[in-house]
């Protein structure tokens, strides 16, 4: 039997027109998403999102809209699940308080589960800047909103 592993996701777009993305290595695989992560059993995707936004970023988000949900097959990279990803559009509720680095993975430590941020210009996103299909599906919806 096939299961299922539902991730929800958050674009987080600044004053600058900068969207925030996720430099992440987990047990030596390396890959760059946007900020988010799977949904745990008994949580709704708003409060799975909150609850990611507060784990990875220390931060509070409003939930702004929803902005797609996976309409393909994907297989996931770790394991023998389908993917199926929803995005939200959302904005913090106050400052973030995170290093943001200017390169990919670039970690303050060694371990084998770390995480960086970044911001990247929308004007410059392509889908050459995240890993995963489903963002780079998500890249292409919002260059064609340009």
């Amino acid at each position: 039997m096939y299961n299922f592993n539902v991730r929800v996701y958050g674009l987080l777009i600044n004053e600058r027109d900068e969207i925030l993305l996720s430099d992440e290595q987990e047990y030596g695989y390396r890959f760059i998403k946007f900020p988010g992560g799977g949904l745990e059993y008994g949580e709704g995707l708003l409060d799975g999102l909150k609850r990611e936004f507060m784990e990875e970023c220390n931060a509070e988000v409003d939930i702004i809209s929803h902005f797609y949900t996976t309409d393909f097959f994907v297989k996931s990279d770790f394991n023998d699940s389908q993917i199926i990803s929803v995005y939200y559009i959302v904005k913090n509720t106050s400052p973030l308080d995170l290093s943001f680095k200017v390169i990919p993975y670039d970690f303050d430590e060694q371990s084998d589960i770390m995480q960086a941020f970044r911001w990247k210009k929308l004007s410059e996103l392509t889908e050459d800047d995240v890993t995963f299909p489903t963002d780079k599906h998500v890249v292409k919806l919002l260059n064609e909103l340009k």
